[in-house]
């Protein structure tokens, strides 16, 4: 048997993952609402892979998962999401995760995914994979020593939060983060985009593709 972890916040798609997996009839699910959930369970049971969502309220998946793997570093997590993650990537991978699973995925490669999880084997959609054969985005030399613009995961999220035209205190209370933090993340975006304004900022992150025409307010 297949013991199961799937942590999200969408009683919907926990029991629509539930009922694709445990048709299998070697696949037993156990449900996690909350992070705090997750972590509780996590260290008083042993789970032979962990479904994690990427965006739970009370906590990142990513910082769940490392929060998991502080504790108990044989876990295995895989990410669980119907986020473009080309852009956090990297932050994902250093967490420590075992992989990703696209939300949109069809119930085999669900399944595949985690039978492939339990055994040990890495997880990538042939999306991503795709994604990584192509050329990092090239910036200013006066950026980056190596030519190459990393924005990380929080930084993306502030870049679509300020082209959604938020205020600093808005995307603080957004983000869980202290003002002061948020400010400090500014300066780094800005000294990596080399720009010295919001404006300037999400101005150069659409020419770089980092930000679509989704990520702005149609009256924009």
């Amino acid at each position: 048997m297949i013991d199961v972890l799937l942590v999200d916040d969408h009683p919907s798609v926990m029991e629509g993952t539930r009922v694709l997996l445990e048709q299998e009839g070697d696949i037993k699910v156990t449900f996690a609402q909350s992070a705090v959930k997750a972590v509780e369970l996590a260290a008083a049971r042993s789970f032979d892979v962990m479904l994690v969502d990427f965006q739970m309220p009370d906590m990142n998946g990513i910082d769940l998962s490392k929060k998991i793997l502080g504790a108990t570093p044989d876990a295995v997590i895989l990410i669980y999401t119907g986020y473009e993650f080309k852009n956090s990537f990297n932050l994902m991978v250093e967490s420590g995760i075992s992989g990703f699973v696209l939300k949109t995925a069809s119930r085999e490669q669900l399944v595949t995914a985690i039978r492939c999880a339990s055994r040990g084997e890495s997880v990538l959609p042939i999306s991503l994979v795709k994604q990584l054969r192509r050329q990092p985005v090239s910036v200013s030399q006066e950026n980056e020593e190596d030519g190459t613009l990393a924005i990380s995961d929080r930084e993306h999220q502030i870049l679509k939060e300020i082209a959604k035209g938020r205020s600093n205190k808005e995307i603080a209370v957004s983000l869980i983060v202290s003002q002061r933090s948020l400010e400090y993340c500014l300066t780094s975006l800005f000294q990596k985009l080399n720009v010295k304004s919001r404006i300037e900022a999400v101005m150069k992150a659409k020419q770089l593709a980092l930000l679509e025409d989704a990520d702005f307010p149609m009256n924009a």
